[in-house]
């Protein structure tokens, strides 16, 4: 292979897993966490968050995440304030949940717009998910943000 060609794969390779690696997901894991306008606690205060609200980090710098919210806001937070447990945010009027990851299987309960559901696994369009209160099913990926 040519070093044209090798140099070409591996900034294709390169671009692919940062690709993959700016898709992460993760959620606020303090009571409330506030977002500012640039990395750093003296800049501008723009939000603050609940504990459990899905954002997607866009890059990691020096103790600070830029994170995308559903509203497709930038902002900055520090990395500590994040935590690994996945959720995902109702986005539309009113989520089916159902028993299984199919259209015709029975519903488990119903979610309104901008209700957290813990996000526990993944198949084929649709997503496993648990309310706070227990109740567990499927739900169609397009009627979630943060996964």
């Amino acid at each position: 292979m040519s070093t044209f060609l090798s140099h070409v794969l591996a900034l294709a390779l390169m671009t692919a897993s940062m690709a993959a690696w700016c898709a992460e997901f993760r959620s606020v894991g303090d009571v409330a966490a506030i977002l500012y306008d640039a990395p750093s606690s003296r800049a501008k205060k723009l939000f603050i968050v609940n504990r459990g609200y899905p954002v997607q980090v866009v890059v990691l710098v020096e103790g600070w995440a830029k994170v995308k919210d559903a509203s497709g806001e930038l902002a900055w937070i520090e990395s500590r304030r994040l935590n690994e447990k996945r959720m995902v945010l109702v986005n539309v009027p009113l989520a089916q949940v159902r028993q299984s990851a199919t259209e015709d299987a029975p519903l488990v309960f119903q979610a309104r717009q901008k209700v957290l559901l813990e996000l526990i696994g993944a198949a084929g369009g649709w997503l496993q998910v648990k309310h706070d209160d227990g109740q567990a099913g499927f739900v169609k990926s397009t009627q979630v943000w943060g996964a």
